[in-house]
């Protein structure tokens, strides 16, 4: 490029006419075309400088280009790895969620299975404690203490009343207040059978108990009507066989 336009200087300069009046000698036209031609390639210089310039701009517009472009690429690959970052936190935090809770579940499997376990010991020995009570009051009462029966008795209806044992419970207070020859309070006692559980097995027994008292007070009318009121509402128990036998005319009463 330089070398065309310094040519094209040199080439101009050369055509120019020269005046007619003016001779010069060798030397001087030749220093007059050198310095003619460093003005040439001076300007030639300063010609492709201005061009270079030119070519840098260009060359860091196509940079500059370059730069954006990459940049919008990783702002682009940011976004993709903010979505894929995202993606990751939620499935690890719908993993701990999950695994919580299948623990929670698991946990409150664990507490119902010991909660039975207890329920079920808890109940195994409830029957057990009142099964002592129980034969421990009656023992008093076969060994002729028939004072500490009842009250042992009575205890064990307090502590347990709803328990299946009550009834029989209350019908044995009602023999050892017979065997005490405290035939009204036997009376009481056996009534209280057959008001609280009258389906038991222990209320024909209690209404026999009834008839033997009133027998021993005299009262033989009503024990008649017991033992007839036990036949007719018990028939199948073996206190309702005992009281036909003792309805029957001349059997002991």
């Amino acid at each position: 490029m330089m070398h065309r336009v310094a040519a094209a200087l040199l080439a101009a300069a050369c055509a120019l006419p020269l005046p007619a009046r003016a001779l010069f000698e060798d030397d001087t036209a030749r220093a007059r075309i050198e310095a003619l031609r460093k003005q040439v390639e001076a300007a030639a210089k300063l010609v492709d400088e201005r061009l270079a310039r030119v070519e840098d701009r260009r060359a860091l517009v196509d940079l500059a280009s370059q730069i954006d472009a990459l940049r919008a690429d990783l702002a682009r690959m940011r976004g993709q790895l903010e979505v894929l970052q995202n993606q990751a936190d939620n499935a690890d935090k719908r993993g701990k969620d999950l695994y919580v809770d299948i623990d929670t579940r698991l946990r409150k499997l664990e507490q119902a299975k010991e909660s039975a376990a207890a329920d079920k010991g808890s109940a195994e020995a409830l029957p057990a404690a009142e099964t002592k009570a129980y034969e421990a009051a009656l023992n008093q009462f076969k060994l002729g203490n028939y004072a500490l029966a009842i009250s042992a008795f009575q205890g064990f209806l307090v502590t347990y009343p709803s328990s299946k044992l009550a009834p029989s419970a209350q019908y044995w207070i009602g023999n050892a207040h017979f065997a005490q020859r405290d035939y009204k309070q036997a009376v009481a006692a056996q009534q209280k059978v057959l008001a609280a559980w009258p389906d038991d097995a222990k209320a024909p027994d209690a209404m026999l108990n009834i008839a033997s008292a009133q027998d021993a007070m005299g009262d033989r009318r009503g024990a008649h009507r017991t033992l007839e009121g036990l036949v007719a509402k018990y028939p199948q128990s073996p206190a309702a066989a005992s009281a036909k036998q003792r309805l029957t005319p001349g059997a002991k009463k």
